[in-house]
């Protein structure tokens, strides 16, 4: 029988937890034909999340837990449980059931006829907000246009992935993750699932709006230089502004009797000069900062506890190591 391995990233999941686990493992009872095991990844939570994940543990043969020793962050949680995953395929979900366990059903077929990758495309996102809905969409649309490869429009992490792509996707050790993007990249044969992304049953959501702006420039500069591009050219197109004030200046003075005035257009111009200035050097230090990072090869996570594993780590990955011996 095929083992599918469902990783679940947990982060102060306390209200939730309950109802994940009892989802999860009713959809396991229905799927006769696949052996399963749930890889729960406890983000350093500091409520009775770690707790209540113990519990099932000693009851469920088939549940692993991965604690971490503080919060990493939800894409280094997911990247833990694919480290960890022993099964065929491996599926990803969030613990807040806005994505239906029942799709992973769908996708399981899907990977049985031969696709390597099934992620599944919000067609509907209950309980969003408008400015949630928009700035979705506006991130997904813009990293496409400054991405050299392209990645699906309106997705998540939730998806079911061959072990091939997985070993290849283990392998990959960039500390700064965008998941979804490292998947597209890694190519094989994808196919879209169309779903309807439920409201949340309770608590609230792990991603605020500075945490949304992180993880927006994560996907921007891990999958594209044309920031660097956009700044060299906000650059030429400053100096040709400033190589026409200067014609226009001259020739004011040899052709006319009048002097070109105006502090007012002075201070124009160096206000946007330094603006470009600055927006340029801003990008140009998030790359160089990206590149410190990767340079100091620290492991991307550390565990402080796991369970229902047969060995026990107390460490995460390095760059050199792309997997936690579980």
């Amino acid at each position: 029988m095929k083992t599918i391995s469902v990783v679940v990233p947990c982060f102060n999941e306390e209200e939730t937890i309950g109802e994940t686990l009892s989802q999860l493992q009713a959809f396991v009872a229905r799927q006769p034909g696949y052996l399963f095991e749930l890889i729960f990844v406890d983000d350093g939570s500091s409520d009775r999340t770690l707790e209540l994940l113990r519990a099932v543990t000693v009851e469920d043969s088939s549940m692993r837990v991965l604690s971490f020793a503080r919060n990493f962050g939800h894409q280094i949680a997911v990247t833990a449980g694919i480290d960890a995953a022993a099964g065929d395929a491996v599926a990803l979900i969030d613990a807040d059931l806005q994505d239906p366990p029942e799709i992973l059903k769908e996708m399981i077929q899907h990977w049985e006829d031969g696709y390597h990758v099934v992620y599944g495309v919000r067609r509907s996102r209950e309980g969003e907000s408008g400015f949630k809905l928009f700035t979705a969409r506006a991130f997904y649309r813009l990293l496409n246009w400054l991405s050299e490869v392209p990645i699906p429009l309106d997705t998540g992490d939730f998806r079911l992935m061959d072990r091939r792509v997985v070993e290849i996707l283990r392998a990959m050790p960039e500390r700064h993750r965008f998941v979804r993007g490292m998947v597209a990249w890694l190519g094989f044969n994808q196919k879209a699932l169309p779903y309807d992304r439920k409201r949340r049953t309770a608590g609230v959501s792990k991603y605020p709006f500075r945490k949304m702006v992180r993880f927006a420039l994560d996907g921007i500069l891990s999958f594209s230089s044309k920031p660097l591009h956009l700044s060299t050219n906000l650059g030429l197109i400053a100096a040709c502004l400033a190589l026409l004030g200067i014609v226009y200046a001259v020739v004011m003075r040899l052709l006319t009797s009048v002097w070109v005035e105006g502090w007012t257009a002075l201070m124009i111009a160096v206000l946007f000069m330094g603006g470009v200035q600055l927006i340029s050097i801003g990008v140009i230090g998030e790359y160089i900062g990206r590149i410190y990072e990767e340079s100091k090869r620290r492991p991307l996570y550390t565990v402080k506890e796991s369970l229902g594993f047969e060995q026990h780590s107390d460490a995460g990955r390095t760059p050199e190591v792309p997997h936690v011996d579980a």
